[in-house]
């Protein structure tokens, strides 16, 4: 099958928050989009599926009806030692819950009435950049298009085909991480997000629609390989030493016969702009373990990587003014971000230090509320 007779102004790849959330943009542009995604909507996605309310207002200008989803407001938080040691704060913007089988289903949708091409069960195994012109190679044929955005998540076969930097490098505290998720029901203030420390990881549970809850943990592959590869054996032996987590995972009602996982999760730097394709969402960078609002950095990314690639197809920059634009642009956004959860992420993980620190926000809670506050950004 073969495509080459049309050219897209827009093609992305993957259909996660960032490459969705482009694509309605793009679409609503009046631009010709197409969308691959490898998978067929809905399905579930490891993720904490928290975001914060600077998203809001950008979802409602896409088409999400978000008053209508009666979703659960979250101002408060609590955030537990590996000893229990628990500190709560109310969070100075705050966000809501919603799953991603939700989300990304209900943005699909959008994204289809807007007029985008969405290639579902479609894999790309490749593109070329000729003649100022992208080809787009897939399992359901080759894709001509000006502009190629890539959000293909955390790590991908272009990631590893591409040879890309963060790829190379060896296992590190930054680059080895398993990502597990469940939804339950369980007895949890629906007003409230709770992230649960243990030995080298943490745990989040937050409600999600329906009065359901979304419990993720993030932690190393040397944690699994410790539980000889049982993720069972792993959370008694390692995350029940926390008592909220052993109360939370003993007396829930889970709702999957088994979690969702994802391994080799890595918050490695990564390039902005590989191949003149502009990265959005994790495939451009993800924000550290504690600092959280991945989701809204995905979302609002998605928003500057349009605004860019309008200025293009307008002929009002050049490519390489564009993929440049983009790059700074970011980071000057999302650098901060990542700067305060690296240095978060140095306090957390070994359980002594992490209990101290703990023990001193509880004794001067005046300490968390910037680095809290340094979390979340400002409306977009």
């Amino acid at each position: 099958m073969s495509n080459e007779n049309q050219t897209y102004h827009v093609a992305i790849i993957g259909g996660g928050l960032a490459g969705l959330a482009l694509s309605i943009q793009s679409a609503k542009a009046g631009y010709k989009t197409i969308l691959f995604e490898k998978e067929k909507f809905p399905y579930h996605k490891v993720c904490g599926e928290y975001i914060s309310l600077e998203s809001w207002d950008f979802l409602k200008r896409l088409g999400l009806p978000l008053e209508q989803m009666q979703l659960p407001i979250i101002k408060q938080l609590n955030i537990s030692a590996p000893d229990g040691t628990l500190f709560q704060q109310q969070l100075p913007l705050g966000g809501f819950g919603i799953s991603r089988y939700t989300l990304d289903h209900a943005l699909a949708k959008l994204a289809m009435q807007a007029g985008v091409e969405l290639k579902e069960e479609t894999k790309v195994s490749d593109v070329e950049f000729e003649n100022d012109l992208f080809t787009v190679i897939t399992s359901a044929g080759n894709y001509k298009a000006s502009v190629v955005a890539g959000s293909f998540g955390k790590r991908s076969n272009l990631d590893i085909k591409w040879n890309r930097h963060f790829v190379q490098q060896k296992p590190n505290k930054l680059n080895n991480y398993i990502g597990v998720k469940y939804h339950i029901k369980t007895n949890h203030p629906a007003d409230l997000i709770s992230l649960h420390n243990f030995e080298n990881g943490y745990c989040g549970i937050s409600q999600i629609e329906e009065g359901n809850y979304c419990l993720c943990y993030l932690t190393t592959a040397d944690n699994l390989k410790k539980s000889n590869n049982s993720i069972q054996q792993m959370e008694k032996e390692i995350l029940f030493q926390n008592p909220h987590l052993k109360k939370i995972f003993t007396e829930a009602e889970f709702l999957y016969d088994a979690p969702i996982t994802i391994s080799q999760i890595s918050f490695d730097k990564k390039a902005l702009v590989e191949n003149h394709l502009l990265m959005v969402g994790d495939a451009g960078g993800m924000i550290t373990p504690l600092c959280g609002n991945g989701m809204s950095m995905a979302l609002h990314g998605s928003k500057l990587a349009f605004e860019n690639m309008h200025a293009f197809l307008q002929s009002k920059v050049s490519r390489s003014e564009m993929e440049n634009n983009y790059a700074l642009q970011w980071k000057e956004q999302f650098a901060g971000r990542i700067k305060i959860g690296r240095l978060i992420q140095r306090f957390f993980g070994k359980s002594l230090v992490t209990n101290l620190f703990i023990k001193s926000f509880k004794t001067f809670p005046f300490l968390a509320r910037p680095l809290i506050k340094q979390t979340h950004g400002s409306s977009f």
